[in-house]
């Protein structure tokens, strides 16, 4: 039985949930995510337990190989052979066929992978979009095909466990095979780990060339220890990958999407009172 679910705004209307009338419509391949806060797995004395996120457009689908390969047309010096170290490490975009061809390993509809932040923020910019924050992202995701917060979804989260327990496949499939979540967007889950603007801010607690408190307890023994969820697995497997990421990192199952902020006539329309409670 195919399941048809309503739209975004039909769902947050049914709720509830905004405060004003229905959000106008998004680019099509952006999804409107709704203002609300997002509680960080961990916390500190000096951090709020939730932050605060404002409305926002999300990419509908992370960008694919096809997508990448206009962009590195389009500015060469993005392209294999051309980019600067600096930038990527020796990785980048390795699984192409060439500059300009992707070939048998990487086809058009697959999302890009081995491609580094610098790569993915450069080709958010050229979008005139941007990469998502953490808090956002974070925000984004926590919604399953049929609620706004997926912990209260046991299907949802028994398929997040069973995807964040399970290593990548050799090849990735298509981008867009998956539910859609509430809002509208696919494969935020179980298809590649995703860049974020801020994704090193995890371990960051003080002065970055010393403080490694937070970095302490994502790997010590005692890493549940302050952490506002000790049995979400998925979030710290999350946590995990991105304090090990440096910006010129290039990995087989990391991608990304792109997001951007709402503009003012959009946001006015869309004010929703959204927290997902703990």
């Amino acid at each position: 039985m195919k399941l048809l679910l309503p739209t975004t705004g039909a769902v947050l209307l049914a709720l509830g949930l905004f405060t004003g009338p229905a959000p106008a419509a998004a680019p099509v391949d952006m999804v409107t995510v709704p203002a609300g806060s997002h509680r960080p797995l961990f916390t500190t004395a000096e951090e709020p337990k939730l932050v605060p996120v404002a409305a926002f457009l999300l990419d509908r689908l992370p960008v694919t190989n096809g997508d990448f390969l206009e962009f590195v047309r389009a500015n060469p010096r993005w392209q294999r052979s051309q980019v600067k170290r600096l930038f990527t490490d020796e990785n980048y975009l390795k699984h192409w066929a060439g500059d300009l061809e992707l070939g048998a390993q990487a086809r058009t509809n697959q999302p890009v992978v081995w491609v580094s932040w610098f790569a993915a923020k450069a080709y958010a910019g050229w979008r005139g979009r941007r990469l998502p924050t953490v808090a956002e992202w974070e925000y984004a995701a926590a919604a399953s095909p049929t609620q706004l917060d997926g912990r209260n979804d046991p299907l949802f989260q028994r398929a997040l466990r069973q995807w964040y327990s399970t290593p990548a496949p050799d090849e990735l499939p298509r981008v867009g095979a998956g539910l859609a979540n509430v809002f509208g967007a696919r494969d935020l889950h179980g298809l590649i780990w995703e860049w974020t603007s801020d994704f090193n801010s995890a371990i960051v607690t003080g002065d970055a060339r010393g403080d490694t408190g937070l970095e302490r307890l994502l790997f010590c023994g005692a890493g549940s220890v302050g952490a506002q969820d000790t049995e979400n697995f998925p979030a710290f497997m999350r946590y995990g990958f991105r304090s090990s990421l440096k910006a010129a990192y290039t990995v087989h199952n990391l991608g990304f999407r792109c997001a951007r902020d709402l503009p003012a006539t959009l946001a006015t329309d869309a004010e929703p009172a959204i927290t997902l409670k703990p």
